[in-house]
């Protein structure tokens, strides 16, 4: 990802954004799929049952993934969005997969510069299984509002 590409996007603050909607937990364990997981939802081959770390560690591991989620991402964006703009995707992509979002309406409308609408699209991927979950309600509200947001 180039640097200007996304405005002053800083990895440390998209962390700050998505910390708040992922939950933190020190110990290893299994998320529903089965998965070992630690810290703000790390997985991977270096999480293994009985593993401790600390809060700085579990942020340092988000920034990193958010890193390697960022670079992936970047390869569907086709326009100069601002900083906030990519952090609001970034964590939609962190929370529902990268390739979802590059293959969602979202990521057309802002390809094709529908800015307004394209915000309106995050309110749309609140629901697992099929139920809206207040929680994702409430992580897209704060997505849209940041996305809509000047640097």
């Amino acid at each position: 990802m180039k640097a200007d590409s996304f405005g002053a996007f800083q990895p440390a603050i998209a962390a700050d954004f998505v910390a708040q909607f992922e939950g933190l937990r020190l110990k290893t364990y299994r998320c529903p799929a089965g998965v070992l997981t630690i810290g703000y939802g790390h997985t991977g081959p270096d999480v293994t049952e009985d593993l401790e770390i600390t809060e700085q560690r579990a942020k340092v591991l988000l920034c990193e993934d958010l890193a390697k989620h960022a670079q992936a991402l970047s390869r569907y964006v086709n326009i100069p969005i601002n900083a906030n703009q990519f952090i609001a995707l970034l964590s939609l992509a962190f929370n529902v997969g990268v390739h979802a979002v590059a293959s969602s309406t979202l990521l057309r409308l802002i390809n094709t510069g529908r800015i307004q609408e394209a915000a309106d699209q995050f309110l749309r991927w609140n629901k697992s299984g099929g139920k809206v979950l207040d929680g994702l309600t409430r992580r897209r509200e704060a997505e849209k509002e940041l996305f809509l947001k000047d640097e």
